[in-house]
């Protein structure tokens, strides 16, 4: 018999009024639909986005989206959660302002024991036909594990975990200059969880780990949780950070000593008065010394500076960003500007690599490198220079169909793509006490879902008319 069951979620109120409490989301507050497909094979299916209120005057700010979640409540119908008879949540918010911005979320309709009961019933439906399909798939990826593997071929080795939703700047392609809603600190993952995701995606093949906010230094426990990550899995080829720089001098010779071995420090200006500009805080001098600091600790190649470039405002300092690598063991990557929620992504302050590349071959020659398999970076050298030189070109020239990453957000959803709005939550999973075996049914389900490129939606312009996903600080750096 035909295989159908729904999911129904809970979701995480962000400027766009997301939700991301649920145990499996698709978007904000969506269903996601496993339906028996040709030969028996299972695969997620995920219902059309939904588009939540917005005021009239276009991306609310975040009184206006507190004083709306105060009085509203949200009602999410799809067909599939008509058509097994569930009911999607309402969601209420009680406003708890701290910090940048916090909220507090309940529930109005659904318990969790309503959502555990689904996700056990996924799981047992997802069993039956993994046993159905198994020898099929494994004779066409038999040389990686499936949990890992999408249905383009693509292994994924390498996961990307945020710490934190905090973060001590304001980076305005970030965040909006208010900050975002953070959720309490119970609804982020603790030590013990992150570790348990660490261990459960390594035993299937991921030798590299990232960690990412936010702002990760922020997190009181990051070097035991290093230590613990690197004494637990020796072989792991890489225990990063990606950081603004603004703590780590003081703290990188105790991460090092815990285990960290790569560091990308975040900097977008060597000017301090459009590092004030860019971050809405001072601090660049601080910066400076930790990427001095870093380059004279680490390994060469190991410690990299994240430009993200925007037109009339740094696209004039690519020379100066390049001088860097002549001076200092350091990579430099220049970023192509991308949108996510409420950043101000404009495609008149695009600057593509070909403008980049244009800019910098005018003064220095840059030689093409050979890139490393999955590398999101186009490397280039300069003769007499200590660093290499390199360009994220996610927009112009995306790398997506050699794409190895996943993401897990600060509050434990699971992310396949960067700019795709479905997550799954791996916190609701765990807490529940579902055992490793059904975590992995779960992820593989979700990695067989991802889109070949850029979320399904073709380029830099359908991923802002979409406006879907969270901010950048939400989803981890």
């Amino acid at each position: 018999m035909p295989l159908s069951a729904e999911i129904a979620i809970l979701g995480h109120a962000t400027r766009r009024m997301k939700t991301f409490t649920s145990c499996i989301r698709a978007s904000s507050s969506a269903a996601l639909v496993v339906d028996n497909m040709d030969q028996g094979s299972a695969f997620l299916n995920m219902n059309e986005k939904t588009q939540l209120s917005r005021n009239t005057q276009g991306r609310p700010r975040l009184a206006a989206l507190r004083k709306t979640l105060k009085n509203d409540t949200i009602v999410v119908s799809t067909s599939s959660a008509q058509k097994s008879g569930l009911v999607i949540n309402q969601h209420q918010a009680t406003d708890n302002t701290k910090g940048c911005g916090s909220s507090s979320y309940s529930s109005t309709q659904m318990t969790p024991e309503d959502n555990l009961a689904t996700i056990i019933r996924i799981i047992e439906d997802l069993k039956k036909e993994k046993q159905r399909e198994e020898s099929s798939y494994q004779n066409k990826f038999n040389s990686s594990p499936a949990m890992l593997t999408d249905k383009f071929g693509r292994y994924h080795t390498y996961l990307r975990i945020s710490l934190t939703e905090r973060c001590n700047l304001r980076c305005q392609y970030c965040m909006p200059p208010e900050g975002v809603p953070l959720q309490p600190k119970q609804s982020l993952l603790d030590s013990n969880e992150v570790l348990q995701l660490v261990n459960l995606f390594a035993s299937k093949g991921v030798n590299k780990i990232r960690l990412t906010g936010g702002e990760p230094l922020l997190r009181h426990d990051i070097v035991p949780l290093i230590r613990q990550i690197s004494s637990c899995h020796p072989d792991m080829q890489s225990v990063g950070i990606t950081t603004n720089g603004l703590t780590l001098s003081r703290k990188l010779q105790d991460l090092i000593d815990a285990g960290l071995t790569h560091v990308n420090i975040s900097l977008d200006t060597l000017q301090e008065n459009k590092f004030l500009e860019i971050t809405r805080r001072k601090g660049l001098s601080m910066v400076m010394e930790a990427i001095e600091k870093a380059a004279n600790m680490l390994p060469s190649g190991r410690v990299k500076v994240n430009c993200v470039v925007m037109k009339g405002f740094n696209d004039n300092e690519l020379k100066d960003f390049v001088r860097l690598a002549k001076h200092l063991p350091v990579d430099i990557r220049f970023i192509e500007w991308m949108p996510f929620n409420d950043n101000g992504w404009n495609a008149n302050r695009f600057f593509s690599y070909a403008d980049m590349l244009k800019c910098i071959q005018d003064e220095q020659n840059l030689e093409r490198a050979i890139d490393s398999p999955n590398d999101t970076t186009k490397w280039y050298t300069i003769d007499g220079y200590q660093g290499r030189v390199g360009f994220i070109t996610s927009m112009s020239d995306h790398f997506c169909g050699t794409c190895n990453r996943l993401r897990i957000t600060a509050d434990g959803q699971l992310k396949v793509c960067l700019f795709g709005s479905d997550e799954v939550s791996l916190r609701d999973a765990i807490r529940a006490g579902i055992p490793d075996s059904d975590l992995e049914l779960l992820v593989e389900a979700s990695i067989k879902r991802k889109k070949y490129a850029l979320g399904g939606h073709g380029d830099m312009h359908g991923i802002k008319e979409a406006n879907s996903n969270r901010p950048m600080t939400l989803i981890g750096g």
